[in-house]
């Protein structure tokens, strides 16, 4: 996944302006206590990334 569906997703999924608040500010234990930010720049797939979030976050499996 590039990272800019990346982004994309997250602004559908979190809002425009919410999406870059909580990458930045939501630390999650399966990104190893990272927050998605981190995790990114820690060498993570943004596609792995992806994953967590729609797990933690309960992403509608359509929106996935």
């Amino acid at each position: 996944m590039r990272l800019t569906v990346f982004w994309q997703r997250m602004a559908d999924h979190f809002g425009e302006a919410y999406a870059d608040t909580f990458a930045r500010d939501h630390v999650m234990t399966e990104l190893g206590g990272r927050t998605v930010h981190e995790a990114l720049n820690a060498g993570w797939e943004a596609k792995d990334v992806w994953r967590v979030v729609c797990a933690t976050m309960n992403v509608p499996y359509e929106n996935r």
